[in-house]
């Protein structure tokens, strides 16, 4: 059997808006980030799955492809290797195959790379057996591998690796709309804490099982506001936007994910002179970031850099999974 190779890559992501309400059906709004993964996937006439990921240290792993999804496997590995078990249990084929991935960034950093290294691995299976199917499918068969392993989730991340660009996310992926927006005036910044996204998803749920009334009416304000920043951001009204970021992180400061690193970081952008901050993701550490006039850019950025924060260079609204040459 002949050798056969296929790359892919999928972007990073930031959630700008409707951080955990998302978890719960209410809308939220994501873009895609110039950092991506890449995957390289090459058949082997061997039946057996490997994965090489230079970037974490892991060389070397080899399996039987009947052994997949068994056992004990590096949280480096584990997403590679459920999306091609979950592809090969609906597509099956015989020999084996080779993974090789490559991050453009660290992750350390919040920014969804499990989520982009499941759609990079299914998309290039998808091309290197010749596949037919659609995006709405590898989107659900992505999902699926990162429940499998995270337990978690609602999709967001998994769209935004697909799709690209920024998109209005709800219902758990039963609605995902593109937005325009020809720039985003975004600064982001790393805490330099990893947070643990699953344990904090799940510290609302306990929240939410305590206190439901109180938690629900959170994610139902905070969904009016996504509702409101997507007419803003169409408009390029980043000032209220950044206003609307403000009352998120309130709502966020309420369900207690942020953290004393994070606030501080979030405070540091505001006061010098960023239009309105917030943390991004799960919270407790990982990313926050900030909208600015372009006048306030270096201001802002200092003011994270003096706070204990790094700043990350990353553009938003980037093109979703696609073929390397």
């Amino acid at each position: 059997m002949k050798n056969n190779s296929v790359t892919t890559s999928a972007p990073g992501k930031l959630l700008l808006m409707g951080d955990h309400a998302v978890v719960y059906g209410y809308p939220c709004i994501v873009s895609a980030v110039s950092e991506r993964i890449a995957v390289t996937v090459t058949t082997i006439e061997e039946p057996f799955f490997e994965l090489d990921a230079l970037d974490v240290n892991i060389h070397g792993y080899k399996k039987s492809m009947s052994e997949m999804g068994v056992g004990v496997i590096p949280r480096d590995v584990i997403f590679a290797e459920l999306a091609a078990k979950n592809f090969i249990k609906s597509f099956p084929f015989s020999g084996g195959i080779s993974i090789k991935t490559h991050s453009q960034f660290s992750q350390s950093i919040g920014f969804g790379s499990s989520a982009a290294t499941v759609v990079s691995t299914l998309a290039a299976l998808v091309k290197l057996f010749h596949t037919s199917i659609f995006e709405k499918q590898i989107f659900l068969l992505a999902k699926q591998t990162v429940l499998d392993v995270q337990g978690v989730g609602s999709g967001f991340d998994v769209a935004a690796a697909l799709y690209g660009g920024t998109l209005v996310f709800q219902n758990k992926g039963e609605t995902i709309e593109p937005l325009t927006i020809s720039a985003i005036p975004l600064i982001v910044g790393y805490t330099g804490i990893k947070a643990d996204t699953a344990t904090i998803v799940q510290s609302v749920a306990q929240k939410r099982e305590k206190e439901k009334g109180k938690v629900d009416r959170i994610f139902e304000a905070i969904g009016k506001l996504v509702e409101e920043a997507k007419g803003k951001m169409l408009e390029g009204d980043w000032e209220r936007v950044g206003r609307l970021m403000d009352f998120n992180q309130d709502y966020l400061r309420d369900l207690g994910v942020s953290s004393e690193k994070l606030e501080s970081l979030i405070s540091a952008a505001k006061n010098a002179g960023a239009w309105g901050a917030k943390l991004s993701g799960a919270g407790g550490g990982d990313c926050m970031i900030a909208v600015t006039s372009q006048d306030k850019r270096a201001a802002v950025t200092a003011a994270i850099d003096h706070a204990g924060g790094t700043v990350i260079n990353v553009l938003p609204g980037e093109q979703g999974v696609r073929a390397e040459t």
